[in-house]
């Protein structure tokens, strides 16, 4: 008797830790989704500098080899399991995961799915979880950073720093971008920056002080860590937020504890993954409300590069030398 031939698909996959130029990729069974779980098609994935070092075992969160990374994915509901509301075969949807984006295939908790709206791509939509929940959970949530209010977002053509730029804009505040070149920081200003800093050209701290015109910004958004973080702290205005958002410079600083009690001034921690985790209701809303300003065009991500599948690996090799504007989306289908 034949049997019919088990479905297919690939995957890029880590067996061991390492550089981007040590993943490959194999071809895996399909998955199947079990109850209250959505087997998903996925035609893009994001891709994050938490990725980079997620590989090579530098990253807090540790998977299990072997593992598929990639967490951003948007693609097409193949099957659902039994209990899924809300989806359908052939819905477009898009999500984090705590890994397996790079893939064309992934079993996903419904709950961590969303519906694509009329006016997101794939693209776009492997492009929006990470970046835009983690700057709207640092700049609303833990900033609380208000209309007129000053924001500062260093490594701003990053992806979440562009993030960062149109959420602070969408807020009402004014926003001061701070980059290494003037091409990114053309980019952005074309996404609403009303001031720049060029950190390779200019002194920071005299930047800034130029831009505020000596107060201070109220909130300072920094993904980038290293050296700059002394000096953007020196500069914060009185009862300032400093969002501590990640170390995309490799050094983790150490800053001298008068400096917030001299301004009157916070260090606040910023870790959306855990916040998704710890209280996924808040993300929901928080995701739902981004979806609405995406319609409206206020958000919009910033897709500087597409990869194949196969290309993962340079895909990360460029994100880990800062070639990267904005985001860069692996197409998992040819």
């Amino acid at each position: 008797m034949n049997r019919a031939k088990a479905r297919q698909m690939k995957a890029v996959v880590c067996k061991a830790w390492g550089p981007p130029d040590s993943l490959c990729v194999e071809t895996l069974p399909e998955p199947q989704p079990n109850a209250g779980e959505v087997l998903v098609d996925i035609m893009a994935a994001g891709v994050n500098f938490p990725d980079v070092l997620i590989i090579q075992n530098k990253y807090q969160f540790r998977p299990e080899l072997p593992f598929t990374p990639g967490n951003e994915l948007a693609g097409l509901v193949r099957a659902v399991g039994e209990g899924v509301e809300g989806f359908k075969f052939g819905d477009r949807v898009f999500g984090f995961v705590p890994q397996g984006a790079f893939a064309e295939q992934l079993v996903v908790p419904a709950n961590a799915l969303f519906n694509m709206n009329d006016t997101m791509d794939f693209d776009g939509a492997a492009a929006f979880t990470l970046t835009y929940g983690t700057s709207y959970h640092a700049l609303v949530d833990r900033a609380q950073l208000k209309a007129g209010e000053t924001l500062l977002v260093l490594g701003a053509a990053g992806g979440v720093g562009l993030a960062a730029v149109e959420i602070g804009k969408a807020i009402g505040a004014r926003v001061i971008a701070a980059a290494s070149t003037d091409e990114k920081l053309a980019i952005c200003r074309a996404r609403g920056a009303d001031d720049v800093i060029n950190y390779s050209t200019e002194d920071l701290r005299a930047g800034i002080k130029r831009s505020t015109g000596g107060q201070g910004p109220d909130v300072i958004y920094d993904p980038v860590g290293g050296d700059y973080t002394e000096a953007a702290f020196r500069s914060i205005g009185w009862r300032g937020r400093y969002l501590v958002i990640g170390f995309a410079n490799g050094e983790i600083p150490k800053l001298p504890l008068n400096l917030p009690l001299l301004k009157g001034a916070s260090a606040v921690g910023v870790f959306w993954g855990d916040f998704v985790r710890r209280e996924p209701e808040a993300n929901a809303a928080a995701m739902r409300e981004l979806v609405q300003w995406h319609h409206e065009g206020r958000v919009r991500p910033h897709v500087s590069a597409t990869y194949a599948l196969a290309d993962t690996p340079q895909a990360l090799n460029d994100m880990a030398s800062r070639k990267v504007t904005g985001k860069i989306v692996i197409r998992t289908r040819a």
